[in-house]
């Protein structure tokens, strides 16, 4: 796949994530409605290819960064219950290859959360490309996709009753990227 067709503009090189106009976000069900959060520390590198299949990217988030809102609730997610974040303070993906299928983009690769490291397709889109007013060159991409927690050993729950829970087991995350190659 060709970075003039899938990504017109985009050209090869290195791009740093701008943490400052990006966003990592994840939303989950907790009871009857899904609670909504982020990670504000976060950085990472796109090596965009001449052929875009080759390209790759690496992000690391920093675990103490978790924001929903809530300073108890972050608390609690960030303890040993939950993330466990003095013992796996780094949540880390790399990845494995870029495809197009059916007219959709995927970037998969390995996302690592309390020292499990599992097989991820994230979909993505491109935004575009364009200068910065500070002589900068900027490339702006959307990706999501959702994990099952479990998968990652994220155990916690409170049952309730019947046979429902407090927590659901999917988790919808969600990055919307500028980085300005270097």
């Amino acid at each position: 796949m060709s970075i003039a067709t899938a990504a017109p503009g985009l050209t090869a090189g290195t791009y740093n994530i701008d943490p400052a106009h990006s966003e990592v976000t994840f939303a989950i069900r907790h009871l009857m409605t899904k609670v909504r959060g982020s990670f504000t520390d976060f950085s990472g590198t796109l090596e965009i290819a001449d052929d875009l299949a080759a390209s790759t990217a690496n992000a690391e988030i920093k675990m103490a960064s978790l924001d929903t809102r809530n300073a108890d609730r972050d608390a609690h997610v960030r303890s040993a219950d939950v993330l466990d974040i003095d013992n796996h303070p780094t949540m880390t993906f790399k990845t494995t290859g870029v495809r197009s299928e059916g007219g959709d983009n995927f970037l998969d690769g390995e996302l690592t959360i309390k020292g499990v490291t599992r097989p991820v397709s994230l979909e993505v889109e491109f935004s575009g490309v364009g200068e910065d007013p500070w002589g900068g060159f900027r490339a702006g991409f959307a990706a999501s996709t959702t994990i099952n927690r479990k998968d990652w050993g994220i155990e916690f729950n409170v049952p309730l009753k019947g046979d429902k829970a407090l927590l659901g087991d999917k988790v919808d995350l969600h990055l919307e990227v500028q980085a300005v190659r270097a």
